[in-house]
């Protein structure tokens, strides 16, 4: 009753008939297809308000932000709220169509475009999430302290209290923190997605790309990237689209293992030492 009322409000919507339909997908929301008047649907997702203290509001500003650039489309936020010790955000429900040849050069394309929209500092005027791992944006106007102290060193110190990293490999990143100038071409801060993998981006029924579950902040591009071949990776016509409108270096593919040291480390303090093995084949060529 209280979604439906919230929606109502925030919507305009009163609807005769109220459909509330549970859908896998969601890691640590529980996540809804809510269907009005089995016509107009809305996306729904539900989590604890503790547990992830303004998760939802950070995803709403996150998701607004990248919206305001005009280059993806980013699904409309209907209403974020906070009831009792639950938190909801409604999103507009976006149709599913064709992953098309074309779909992932406009991909590879917007993603170049929203790398060119840059700031002063790396980092962002508000932390935020990267799925359940609290994020760190403290502004940087250099992206190697930023890398190190903002997003390595936290969840190594995590990783070691728990456990999960022995002293033989704290050291180890700290010989690969000598190398990080003589890997990271110097380049201005871009707009980032902030956690691109695969399952956080959507084909609409124009067969576009359409950005969702953003970890935004100014960073290094060659973050989101990296994130893009972490699980799976994505269509050759990505990558060669982004090419073409934003040149990669020649050691990319380096810089891209270093990169993802952050959601191999952030993944090693969710669910425990099968990610070990990839992080230590990264640093021990250091």
């Amino acid at each position: 009753m209280f979604i439906r009322n919230l929606l109502s409000q925030q919507s305009g919507i009163l609807p005769a008939s109220f459909e509330f339909r549970a859908v896998g997908g969601g890691s640590i929301n529980d996540t809804f297809i809510i269907t009005c008047d089995r016509q107009q649907a809305f996306f729904c997702k539900i989590n604890w308000a503790k547990k992830f203290p303004y998760l939802f509001i950070k995803e709403k500003n996150g998701l607004e932000l990248l919206a305001k650039q005009k280059i993806f489309r980013i699904p409309a936020v209907i209403a974020v709220e906070e009831n009792e010790d639950r938190q909801v955000i409604i999103l507009e429900y976006i149709q599913q169509g064709l992953r098309t040849k074309k779909f992932w050069q406009l991909f590879g394309k917007q993603l170049a475009a929203l790398h060119l929209v840059s700031n002063d500092c790396f980092g962002l005027d508000e932390d935020n999430y990267m799925g359940a791992s609290a994020q760190i944006n403290t502004l940087s106007e250099n992206w190697m302290d930023f890398f190190v102290h903002k997003r390595l060193e936290p969840q190594i110190k995590l990783a070691a209290d728990h456990n999960l990293l022995e002293g033989k490999h704290i050291r180890q990143f700290q010989k690969l923190y000598q190398f990080l100038h003589e890997i990271f071409p110097e380049e201005k801060p871009s707009l980032l997605h902030g956690d691109l993998w695969s399952g956080n981006f959507l084909c609409d029924e124009n067969s576009s790309p359409v950005l969702i579950d953003p970890a935004v902040y100014y960073g290094n591009r060659h973050i989101d990237l990296a994130m893009t071949g972490l699980f799976g990776g994505f269509d050759y016509g990505f990558y060669e689209a982004y090419d073409y409108y934003s040149p990669l270096p020649q050691n990319h593919r380096q810089i891209w293992d270093i990169c993802n040291l952050y959601p191999l480390l952030i993944h090693l303090n969710l669910f425990g030492s099968g990610y070990l093995s990839e992080i230590l084949q990264t640093i021990n060529k250091y």
